[in-house]
């Protein structure tokens, strides 16, 4: 049982951005005295700040380069940009969920566009 009746809106973001939000979160509710932080979003915000790997901008940046790729989603494009692939095997395991794989050229495409911002 779940207490929400419908999703309203969806939107993926790199952990690069969700850094940035929950920055804002946590400095909103700073100023609040009265409210206190609570376990999950602390956690979140712990997780953000260490696998961070680059910049928000940098993080979108690689999103939208990687779309230009001819076989990458938009989900795929944010796996590879929050785990930041260094090898062939590393953006294989991106795709193994996926109903398609890479040939050698398109893994060097994305490892390239990747090593751009690493």
């Amino acid at each position: 049982m779940t207490i929400f009746k419908e999703t309203l809106d969806a939107e993926y973001v790199t952990t690069a951005e969700a850094k940035e939000l929950l920055a804002e979160v946590e400095q909103e509710r700073a100023l609040d005295e009265d409210r206190e932080m609570r376990y999950e979003l602390a956690r979140a915000i712990d997780h953000a700040n260490r696998f961070a790997a680059m910049s928000a901008e940098d993080g979108r940046a690689l999103v939208e380069e990687l779309l230009e790729l001819e076989k990458l989603d938009e989900k795929t494009a944010h796996k590879i940009a929050d785990t930041l692939p260094q090898d062939r095997d590393e953006v294989r395991s991106v795709f193994a969920q996926e109903r398609y794989a890479l040939d050698g050229d398109e893994l060097d495409e994305v490892l390239n566009v990747v090593a751009k911002y690493a």
